[in-house]
């Protein structure tokens, strides 16, 4: 194109309809660029879970009320737990054992208010449940049989649990329901969370022994203590809740 004189190169028109198809396609390779992106994230991955990473906190799909960091530590606390520590006296092995489920030792508070006295000293507050904050203070509403309607553990979870551990709070959960697959208890229903580990006490072993199991009933660890242990009725009853499961195998294979 020439205007007085000039020459100027001819600069192509877009149309109505090609301006629109350029746009589609510039936004579909960015949208297909940032989903790359997206994809390219770490997936975090526990024996036989499949974890997603959101904000540096893994999250278990299954039972979101997982506090899954606290959950594996309160584990390994489980596991490096020496014979001398669980072959004790009884009242210092169950402080050990608070220890390793991310619990203090209160005595001294009123029930409600983080008191632990009866935490792994009956039959049924056995389960060392770690879950999230935010589920902490969730209430049975008449999902777990044997379980007071309400059942609101939220403030004493806040004071009993030790934040060394992690994220999320810990608590000695009630049993029973634990037998069932899934289990039907206060941790996997109220709290919708796996148990860190469950003290069971062993029949074969004439309820003189327990062991520290999983959420998948793996054993963690085993102790025999001494002193004035649990009544024998706690302690049968105790196996009794999780007779017949994968709770009770690790159990059954002490002498």
């Amino acid at each position: 194109m020439t205007i007085s004189g000039q020459f100027i190169a001819a600069v192509p028109r877009f149309s109505r309809v090609s301006s629109v198809r350029f746009a589609s396609n510039f936004l579909g390779e960015r949208a297909a660029g940032i989903r790359s992106e997206q994809s390219k994230k770490p997936v975090v991955t526990l024996p036989g879970r499949t974890l997603s990473k959101m904000s540096e906190m893994p999250v278990d799909s299954q039972y979101p009320g997982t506090a899954v960091i606290r959950l594996q530590a309160a584990r390994e606390r489980a596991k490096t737990l020496s014979p001398d520590r669980l072959n004790g006296e009884w009242n210092s092995v169950r402080v050990n054992l608070l220890w390793a489920a991310g619990l203090k030792d209160l005595s001294n508070v009123a029930p409600g208010q983080g008191y632990t006295g009866h935490c792994f000293n009956d039959y049924i507050h056995c389960d060392a449940t770690t879950m999230l904050g935010d589920v902490a203070h969730n209430q049975n509403s008449g999902q777990v049989k044997g379980i007071a309607v309400g059942n609101l553990l939220g403030p004493g979870i806040q004071n009993a649990s030790d934040p060394a551990l992690g994220e999320g709070g810990t608590w000695c959960t009630c049993m029973n329901g634990c037998n069932q697959e899934p289990p039907h208890d206060v941790a996997h229903v109220q709290f919708k969370s796996r148990i860190a580990w469950k003290l069971v006490w062993s029949k074969t072993a004439n309820f003189e022994k327990f062991v520290i199991v999983d959420d998948d009933g793996n054993m963690l660890n085993t102790g025999k203590p001494t002193g004035r242990l649990p009544d024998l009725r706690d302690r049968m009853q105790n196996y009794a809740l999780v007779q017949g499961s994968k709770y009770a195998i690790a159990a059954d294979s002490l002498q």
